[in-house]
């Protein structure tokens, strides 16, 4: 796939052809779909018709309201005419000319570093499925642009992929652990250690009905074809998805909300199909009211036989209403004991409020998403609906202690958002990741043997005493004396409030040799974490290029149906490319980083 750099010529020509567009308003806007009857939440109220002249200059656009901020194009003109002239086509990633910049949101962690055994040995995070960073990261290349850095989150990066790790054995054991350690393909002597984590995978036929209320922000950010217009066809994969005894409503949200459909039973296909078709943008976004108004019919309609879900579709760009993130986070924990989760679809870019979507999926047993493109609706709307959809387990912990006398320090990579303090593990009341049928769910550490922890640090001056307790956990012998470590997972099953645990000891004696002689998606993995932390420019990986990643990663792609692992290859090396190259002009500031509040 060959990416387009912007010349001054090219340049040029856009802007004279966006100039022209900018002339003939009323016209395209006449050939859109017809508007609905004028309510609150429209702000396109349709223009009489006028003769068209070829203006000398041209004139200035009719006043219209910001679309994001788009670098190079004239606000509430170019982007929406472009929405009007193909509102079903595929969407295409946009070239850099028309990536907005500036005002993207993302949650504010410093990377993992390696942490001394002797004083830390066991490290507790809660388990992650969300994708919604590879998506975001995947656009910004795409459109030949380097990602911020705090848009890399490694994990979601690497559980991006599909995995075909070892699955469990029947539903009352809904997890399979497996671990593979290898060497280190980027410091020699150090090892990896990759822990796989398959969920129980529910036959079609045995998956409980599903009562989804679709929750979609139609305010005038959303007007540009890679927002609201891409969310209608994913909605439509959606509805084909749909059995006839599922059920679907639609609320929409802008300067206030409106229920487009309600309660609707999916064999009514016709019906849902032209409720979303009928959805159409401008206002302000009336967040906490849209949410409001969802989880009100969520619950009105509850079916307790059912799986009760609200899907929010948006930017995430809240500005009326309740917009404190601490308040929002709040009402979702208060929903969520209410049997009702939330997941999130996030779209654009510009003004991309990916912190708070995090925040709120989170908060609502739910996953994140980022749709940037039509394969990416089928892949979250469609190929993986039953493992967003239907929930096998709810907060999901893992907890890895490890053995001194075998490791002398370790550093988990990614997770930097999901990370839990020791006592959290045993405690029911913590909340944790959500995890659907047939998910995966991967982790990778860093590990340096013991024999290397004189080059750490130099050996306490009292490491001959022994803790108050009287134990001795410094010498590593007796139980568990030939273990790296001891994997342990806790989980609930749906609407059971006590966790159960599982528990899988790693022999230092499994150790692999060789890198190459791992499963291809196991070496995959690591490739994909390496990816991410080159990208985040973490200084473990200032030795291993973007080429030595690529080759990594295609000689693990195996088989790739869906050209997912190509796909990534492509990605590293046009990443590769821009690293040579050097940045391109900006298009507006970098992304917004947020603190991000456990």
């Amino acid at each position: 796939m060959k990416f387009p750099v912007p010349t001054a010529a090219a340049l040029g020509s856009i802007m004279l052809l966006l100039s022209a567009c900018s002339t003939d308003t009323s016209r395209q806007a006449d050939v859109a779909a017809p508007a609905p009857s004028p309510g609150p939440d429209m702000t396109h109220p349709a223009a009489p018709a006028a003769p068209v002249t070829p203006p000398a200059p041209p004139a200035p656009p009719a006043p219209a309201p910001s679309f994001g901020g788009m670098a190079g194009v004239a606000p509430g003109t170019a982007r929406p005419m472009i929405a009007l002239r193909a509102p079903h086509a595929p969407y295409i990633v946009p070239g850099p000319v028309f990536l907005p910049g500036g005002t993207d949101k993302f949650p504010d962690k410093e990377a993992g570093k390696a942490v001394l055994v002797a004083e830390q040995p066991v490290s507790t995070f809660s388990a992650d499925v969300d994708t919604a960073s590879y998506a975001f990261v995947r656009r910004m290349l795409s459109a030949g642009q380097q990602p911020p850095l705090a848009a890399v989150r490694v994990e979601e990066m690497v559980n991006y992929f599909p995995y075909r790790y070892t699955a469990p054995r029947d539903r009352a054991r809904p997890f399979a652990i497996s671990t593979e350690v290898v060497p280190s393909p980027w410091k020699a002597g150090n090892q990896l250690m990759h822990i796989a984590v398959r969920g129980y995978d529910i036959d079609v036929a045995e998956r409980p009905r599903a009562n989804v209320v679709l929750l979609v922000d139609v305010s005038g950010s959303m007007m540009p074809p890679d927002r609201l217009p891409l969310l209608q066809q994913a909605f439509r994969l959606f509805a084909q998805q749909l059995r006839d005894e599922d059920r679907v409503a639609i609320v929409t949200y802008a300067n206030g909300t409106h229920v487009v459909l309600e309660p609707t039973a999916g064999k009514e296909r016709g019906k849902i199909a032209d409720a979303i078709a009928a959805l159409h943008g401008g206002g302000g976004t009336a967040g906490e009211a849209g949410l409001q108004r969802a989880y009100e019919l969520a619950e009105r309609h509850f079916d307790p036989k059912a799986v009760n879900r609200v899907i929010l579709a948006t930017d995430g760009d809240f500005n009326l209403g309740m917009t404190d993130p601490r308040q929002l986070e709040k009402f979702i924990v208060d929903k969520r004991k209410t049997g009702v989760y939330l997941s999130i679809l996030g779209v654009g870019a510009g003004n991309l409020n990916d912190a708070l979507m995090q925040r709120l999926a989170q908060s609502g047993n739910g996953n994140a998403a980022y749709v940037d493109s039509l394969l990416e609706a089928r892949k979250a709307m469609g190929e993986e609906l039953g493992s967003t959809m239907f929930p096998i387990a709810n907060d999901v912990k893992l907890q890895v202690e490890f053995n001194p006398a075998q490791v002398a320090a370790y550093r988990l990579i990614g997770y930097e958002t999901r990370m839990l303090q020791r006592q959290d593990f045993k405690d029911d009341k913590v909340d944790a990741g959500d995890i659907g049928a047939g998910h995966t769910v991967t982790a990778i550490y860093e590990i340096t043997p013991a024999g290397a922890a004189a080059g750490l640090v130099d050996p306490p001056r009292y490491g001959g005493n022994r803790p108050a307790d009287g134990k001795n956990r410094e010498s590593g012998k007796g139980k568990g004396g030939d273990e790296l470590c001891f994997v342990k997972l806790r989980y609930k099953l749906p609407g059971e409030s006590a966790s159960r645990q599982l528990e899988h000891p790693v022999r230092a004696a499994s150790a692999r040799v060789r890198f190459d002689a791992a499963p291809e998606d196991q070496r995959f993995a690591i490739a994909v974490a390496a990816f991410g932390q080159r990208l985040r420019g973490e200084p473990q990986l200032a030795d291993m290029g973007y080429e030595d990643i690529a080759a990594l990663a295609n000689g693990a792609r195996g088989q790739d149906p869906q050209g997912y692992r190509a796909e990534f290859v492509k990605l590293v090396r046009m990443a590769e490319s821009l690293d040579k190259a050097g940045p391109q002009v900006s298009q507006g500031a970098p992304g917004m980083i947020v603190p991000l509040r456990r």
